[in-house]
């Protein structure tokens, strides 16, 4: 006797699929944004970095090809670029990590005044970056305050120091305004994870004798390594994405010596209509980027606890 196909094992009747559309007419002003202003300007960019690129009407824009992409990777300032950025990258994230760190768990442990340290500490957070950079260039400049200090009222030397003039100093004061403005974000983020961090660990840490350094080496560390390696790519991306510091407080000179990635794409673009050149190597820079998040999450441990035997 033959069988119902609908009453077979294994197959079932097919649901009706209801549209709803009051939530996709709430969802389109979002996707048209996103499309409008996120993946059509990838595309765009993607497209752009093979032709040689034409604003005006004027002049018609070249397929080059893989010409611009050649361009970027054989011409030795953008390479010198990337090599500053990734100087800047490898002294600003572990400062800002470490300190960061330092400050949160000393907040942590304090019991009065938390919210006047925390204010305190993320006030540079909230600075703009202009500001924050024309102050700093105003210290560092030639005629600007450290000289004065150093040169006229302390008279440790004779001559004014170039601190911005020179590609190391130079490069040195974008770090340092970095890493200040970024002490208080990682404040802010170690906070929170410390909070997360069970009590009881400490206590039991305690009663076996062990001391503040192998609690913290010990117990807040592994704890924390979640937030930790959130805080490495986060800095990591925004470190590559470094711009206004150096653009207000050197312009990239000497001689181009103090180019970041983001200060030579914006002179390729904006000053030697070079749109093909700045669209390649902003795609040579995102996959950049991307391979060191992927290398951050692949090789940082991930070993999250830790016996409390080992204390002892």
């Amino acid at each position: 006797m033959a069988q119902n196909y609908l009453t077979m094992p294994g197959v079932t009747e097919k649901k009706k699929i209801k549209i709803n559309y009051p939530l996709i007419f709430l969802l389109l002003p979002g996707l048209m944004v996103f499309l409008l202003f996120t993946i059509y300007p990838i595309v765009k960019l993607l497209i752009m970095s093979f032709f040689d690129w034409q604003l005006g009407l004027e002049q018609k824009s070249v397929f080059v090809g893989f010409k611009n992409y050649l361009q970027v990777i054989t011409d030795p300032i953008c390479r010198k670029a990337i090599a500053n950025t990734f100087v800047y990258a490898l002294v600003t994230v572990p400062s800002q990590i470490v300190l960061g760190l330092c400050v949160a768990v000393l907040i942590h442990s304090t019991k009065r005044g938390k919210i006047t340290f925390r204010v305190l500490y993320y006030l540079p957070v909230i600075t703009s970056w202009v500001i924050a950079a024309l102050v700093f260039k105003y210290i560092f400049n030639n005629e600007g305050f450290l000289n004065y200090l150093l040169c006229d009222l302390l008279q440790l030397t004779e001559n004014y120091i170039p601190w911005l003039d020179r590609p190391a100093t130079g490069l040195f004061v974008a770090e340092l305004l970095g890493i200040w403005k970024g002490i208080g974000w990682n404040m802010v983020v170690f906070l929170a994870a410390l909070q997360g961090v069970p009590v009881e660990l400490y206590e039991a840490a305690s009663i076996d004798g062990s001391g503040k350094i192998k609690q913290f080496f010990y117990i807040t560390l592994p704890s924390i390594k979640n937030t930790i390696l959130f805080a490495l790519v986060m800095l990591s991306i925004g470190a590559f994405n470094v711009f206004t510091s150096i653009q207000l407080m050197t312009g990239g000179h000497p001689a181009h010596q103090t180019e970041v990635a983001l200060t030579w794409m914006y002179y390729k673009a904006f000053a030697a209509r070079d749109f093909g050149y700045a669209a390649a190597f902003s795609y040579i820079l995102a996959m950049i980027i991307t391979l060191i998040t992927m290398m951050l999450f692949k090789y940082f441990p991930n070993d999250h606890t830790r016996r409390i035997e080992k204390l002892t």
